[in-house]
């Protein structure tokens, strides 16, 4: 029987995971999926919220602030970008001015510093192509922009050095309640675990309700994005808001730390748990909303579109459903996380390890490794730091993907390290290969060939992400040196 076993590899599970490392507990992730980050973590806006938008009170509140201030000094220790770029809440009609000012007040509630309304001439030159109907707007500062993958990636690897085993491709199918713990059936085998942690995402109330009489339900939230291109990156240089309503922060546009622009999401409760198509309805909506808030948006530049689910609980108060399930001792819910679910993350691992700890008393590891190097970037590294790398490794030298001027020393890296990349998708969250304008048009046939033989495997067995996602179904040509 192990100690603790999590369900899911999201960036909530990776951050539960990464806080559980630092005791001597044995800890196993366990994720459906190829890889981590396949589900909500790898679909959203990339903000990290200041704290202004959740009830005071609340563990939403609460956490979005911690999580909020801990970005910086955890960006430095694990190696993955962040930027406070500062968020700016539109108020497009005078009549509306208190909604800003309740803004406001509950921002200062919950701790959110150097919050503050400013008035439309302020606003536009902060913002040049923020709309002329925008009266005022709510500024926050300390908001930040984050890069989803890579936080989530580096948190995964960052466990897994510190003696957490992450099980992929292992789906759970059933939960059972046993002597001192639970019973855990997979499409892998059984395992058993004094300890569960929930953390599934959209089907957080699938496990929960298998082992508590209390029920919970989610709801999947569909949100529809479209991103950018960087020539257009920085349309505006914060995250644009609108006043929010009872669906969620609205429709956005913002910069991301790739410096891209982002616009999104729509907010569309649906019953399907995989409905992540996006809609012609769902782009004209975005787009239509998003106009709103910024003069003349160039939506000519979009060169993707995705969509997301955020796990939304249905709940009186509208809040996270984090702790020890009623009836189930020992089995720890992180559910109901969507926004600012990214941000509250760290502080969200935190919060539960604590609860663990009184449960299932452990100490701490005296060799616990807290920093983590990410992968050398050769696109932001400078003339002598390109020059050293390529020194170190003449990889660095052959350029792969050359929108995002990615090189196959860094797909190598991406590969290698540990929870390395698998799939095609892998590598893109990891290294870019493939987020650029072409949207893999160039890169794709020599990111397959090199995954394959780094791998050990055929080409034909290599895919986009999970099982049934491979690019090739065999050789036209059996004899590979015969030409017409």
């Amino acid at each position: 029987m192990t100690d603790i076993i999590v369900i899911g590899a999201g960036v909530t599970g990776c951050a539960i995971a990464r806080e559980l490392a630092r005791y001597d507990w044995k800890v196993t992730v366990l994720e459906r999926a190829s890889d981590v980050c396949e589900g909500t973590s790898k679909a959203n806006s990339g903000i990290a919220h200041a704290g202004f938008d959740a009830v005071p009170g609340t563990l939403k509140a609460k956490l979005n602030v911690e999580g909020s201030e801990m970005m910086d000094a955890l960006s430095k220790e694990l190696d993955f970008p962040f930027k406070r770029n500062g968020s700016l809440v539109l108020c497009f009609d005078e009549g509306d001015r208190n909604k800003l000012q309740k803004l406001l007040e509950q921002g200062l509630k919950n701790g959110v510093k150097e919050l503050r309304i400013i008035e439309k001439e302020e606003l536009k030159s902060l913002e040049p192509n923020i709309s002329e109907d925008a009266v005022a707007a709510l500024y926050a500062p300390t908001g930040g922009i984050v890069c989803p993958f890579l936080l989530t990636i580096a948190l995964a690897e960052n466990a897994a050095v510190n003696g957490v085993e992450f099980r992929l491709n292992t789906e759970v199918q059933k939960l059972e309640k046993i002597s001192g713990g639970y019973r855990i059936t997979t499409g892998q085998g059984t395992l058993e675990s004094r300890v569960v942690i929930n953390a599934a995402g959209v089907y957080a109330d699938r496990f929960h309700n298998m082992v508590s009489e209390s029920r919970l339900r989610i709801i999947p939230r569909k949100g529809e994005y479209c991103l950018m291109d960087k020539k257009v990156g920085n349309w505006v240089t914060r995250t644009i808001f609108q006043l929010p309503t009872k669906y969620g922060k609205g429709v956005l546009v913002t910069p991301t730390v790739h410096g891209n622009l982002l616009v999104g999401p729509t907010a569309v409760d649906i019953e399907d748990y995989e409905g992540v198509n996006t809609t012609r309805e769902g782009m004209e909506d975005l787009m239509k909303r998003a106009s709103l808030s910024v003069e003349e948006l160039p939506a000519r530049q979009v060169i993707t579109s995705f969509a997301g689910l955020r796990a939304h609980a249905v709940t009186e108060q509208e809040d996270f459903v984090v702790g020890q399930a009623e009836g189930a001792p020992g089995f720890f819910d992180a559910a109901g996380i969507e926004s600012p679910g990214l941000t509250c993350a760290p502080a969200l691992g935190k919060y539960l390890a604590a609860q663990v700890l009184e449960y299932l008393p452990a100490a701490m590891k005296k060799d616990f490794t807290a920093v983590r190097k990410g992968i050398p970037n050769m696109a932001l590294a400078n003339e002598e730091e390109r020059q050293k790398l390529i020194q170190e490794n003449p990889l660095y030298a052959d350029v792969v993907c050359r929108c995002e001027l990615v090189t196959e020393g860094e797909i190598m890296d991406a590969i290698h390290r540990p929870l390395g990349a698998t799939t095609l998708d892998g590598i893109k969250r990891r290294t870019r290969a493939g987020m650029g304008r072409c949207q893999a048009g160039f890169c794709s046939p020599r990111t397959v060939e090199i995954l394959a033989r780094e791998l050990g495997k055929d080409m034909s067995e290599i895919g986009k992400n999970d099982k049934g996602s491979e690019f090739l179904t065999g050789r036209i040509k059996e004899n590979e040196g015969h030409r017409e």
